[in-house]
């Protein structure tokens, strides 16, 4: 897949909203399925987001559901997480991840499932 590259990071206040970015610069983007993940410091890699090659199914961590989602454009060779809400506990270092979908179940939630990932972007949130 190449290297993915996250951008949209940066400093938000509590409440506020984020939009990241992860863009894939190899061709056939559309058949890989897609991932978002965080690290806060100290704490494991923590799965919160998996999308279909289509982007017709999306999965949310219980954890982020309903303030966060995961979106692609195929066309533009990028995947979105759109984040509102934002609390300080959102700070991390947040990770786009690809594999290559070859059919069945496309809910990929582990890291293990992701072979292919990019060097992550800070989001702080402050109180």
């Amino acid at each position: 897949q190449g290297q993915l590259v996250e951008s949209g990071g940066g400093l938000v206040q509590a409440g506020g909203s984020l939009t990241l970015s992860c863009t894939a610069p190899a061709s056939a983007f559309e058949i890989y399925a897609m991932g978002w993940f965080r690290q806060a410091p100290g704490k494991e890699r923590e799965f919160l987001a998996a999308i279909s090659t289509s982007g017709d199914r999306v999965y949310h961590a219980e954890s982020v559901k309903g303030r966060f989602a995961c979106s692609r454009d195929n066309a533009k060779n990028t995947l979105y997480l759109q984040m509102s809400s934002l609390k300080p506990e959102d700070t991390a270092v947040y990770f786009c991840a690809a594999r290559r979908f070859f059919g069945g179940s496309d809910r990929y939630t582990q890291q293990s499932d992701y072979p292919f990932w990019g060097q992550g972007t800070q989001v702080t949130v402050s109180p």
